[in-house]
């Protein structure tokens, strides 16, 4: 078993709309490719507001094509392109870290 970490750098003006896309959209066809969320927070430094969440795989090759599989669902891009279109951009840095056990 491994973890994923995900960081997005989130917008306060739009934060809702990040959120509501993430909830009612994103997260429901993750699972469809077999990503476990195992939580998710939310974090403000000094320069910014980052929306945090952890996802669990049994290995890096499922990560991977899970990962692939998600970035090319034509739902996914058609919820990118509309809620965009709507509310600008909803994401700006994006960091990823896999985290293998020690």
């Amino acid at each position: 078993m491994i973890h994923q970490l995900r960081i997005y750098e989130i917008f306060e003006y739009n934060k809702a709309a990040f959120h509501a896309r993430f909830r009612d959209h994103a997260a429901r066809i993750m699972r469809r490719y077999g990503f476990t969320i195992v939580s998710m927070w939310e974090t403000t430094t000094a320069t910014r507001t980052e929306f945090v969440y952890l996802l669990a795989w049994p290995d890096e090759e499922t990560l991977r094509s899970a990962w692939a599989a998600f970035r090319a669902d034509e739902e996914w891009a058609e919820v990118k392109r509309v809620t965009g279109a709507q509310h600008g951009d909803l994401v700006g840095e994006i960091e990823d870290r896999v985290l293998l056990p020690v």
